[in-house]
């Protein structure tokens, strides 16, 4: 059968008849976790309902780790540093180990060479004994890296600029679980002091690209197949992946739900991630928006410490902002606006509010671009 004949698959489908859609008949999950085989892990539940994904025992490590050395700079901290240690600020219900609902120890959120730092789901109502007691353990612990959701990092970032907190143990910064803004990225990058990587992938098919030094976002061909299926005219399209290496839960095909664009190059091939499908903006000519091409509206603009856009039925759009500081500039505002309305085309001019807080999904994540 001719692989690109086989029909794409999502959570749908692997949900089905789950387990039973994976493991043989002889296999079952109750007897694969006694036996120490297997490790069983949910998805974050940001687009759909959790899905459980199982992966052998140490799979989730070893493929994360050749994906890193996709790095050359992280690859030597790696390589002088052999029990690295991070420290990690994602929502509770993405790390499957902390939980907002009751408060939990140092000594139970310390997972080998691994500190879980982060105990709210909103970052935003942290009160700044909660973000001094996250300060005082990093420095403690003392990690060669932080392994950050970019709104959660960011906001942490801001409280350690304003009492003067510095990590002299840090060699760089590496953002996962959600689309990093230029926003975010600007404030880790200026507080921080070190460069900052995205790394991109899922719970269900592992570490699929990484950000190395020249700013590409390089594919682990060795984790996954890549495809770009439904392209439009300019190339963007659905990221599907065939998995390589896990052998518990291996998929074909897989609409893992994002869009990116596949940048074909002499030396090499690398990938823009556009964000979410479910999160495109439309502008007023039909056109698709993604939520790469909203950010880059604010390229030059500081003073913004997270953001979201919202476009109604009717194309109207609005943005709220939760302040860095003082807030923007009027003028870089305005150009950032005058960007967005280029880019969207709305019947009329985007409405435009500062807020304190923006909630973020159910699983803890955060939306900058969606419908209303």
């Amino acid at each position: 059968m001719d692989f690109f004949h086989l029909p794409l698959i999502t959570k749908v489908e692997m949900r089905r008849d789950f387990p039973h859609n994976f493991l043989p008949p002889d296999q079952t999950v109750e007897t694969l976790l006694g036996q120490n085989r297997i490790e069983l892990e949910y998805t974050s539940g940001t687009s759909e309902e959790r899905l459980p994904v199982l992966f052998g025992r140490g799979w989730w490590n070893k493929q994360e780790e050749q994906v890193l050395r996709l790095n050359h700079l992280v690859a030597g901290v790696l390589d002088e540093h052999p029990h690295v240690r991070r420290a990690t600020l994602v929502p509770p219900v993405c790390n499957g180990l902390t939980c907002f609902a009751h408060r939990q120890s140092r000594t139970e959120r310390t997972v080998d060479a691994t500190l879980y730092v982060n105990r709210s789901r909103i970052p935003f109502l942290l009160d700044d004994d909660e973000l001094a007691r996250m300060a005082a353990e990093i420095s403690e612990w003392s990690p060669q890296f932080l392994d950050l959701d970019p709104v959660h990092g960011a906001w942490f970032a801001l409280y350690c600029e304003r009492q003067g907190i510095r990590f002299p143990s840090l060699k760089f910064v590496l953002c996962s679980y959600e689309f990093v803004s230029v926003v975010h990225r600007r404030i880790l990058e200026r507080v921080f002091g070190v460069p900052v990587f995205n790394l991109y992938g899922s719970t269900e098919t592992g570490h699929l690209l990484m950000e190395n030094e020249r700013g590409e976002m390089k594919p682990s061909l060795a984790t996954a197949f890549f495809e770009v299926v439904e392209p439009d005219e300019r190339g963007i399209g659905s990221l599907v992946v065939t998995t390589l290496t896990n052998d518990y839960m291996p998929l074909v095909r897989y609409r893992i739900g994002d869009l990116v664009q596949r940048l074909e190059q002499p030396y090499a091939t690398s990938y823009l991630v556009h964000g979410r499908s479910r999160d495109i903006l439309n502008s007023r000519d039909g056109r698709r928006v993604t939520t790469l091409e909203a950010d880059q509206c604010f390229n030059d603009v500081g003073g913004i410490a997270h953001y979201s856009l919202r476009q109604s039925i009717d194309g109207e759009c609005r943005l709220q902002f939760v302040p860095d500081g003082n807030g923007p500039g009027a003028a870089e505002l305005g150009n950032a606006i005058a960007q967005l309305e280029n880019l969207l085309q709305p019947p009329n001019r985007i409405g435009v509010e500062a807020v304190k807080l923006l909630p973020p999904t159910p699983s803890g994540k955060f939306r900058l671009t969606a419908w209303a």
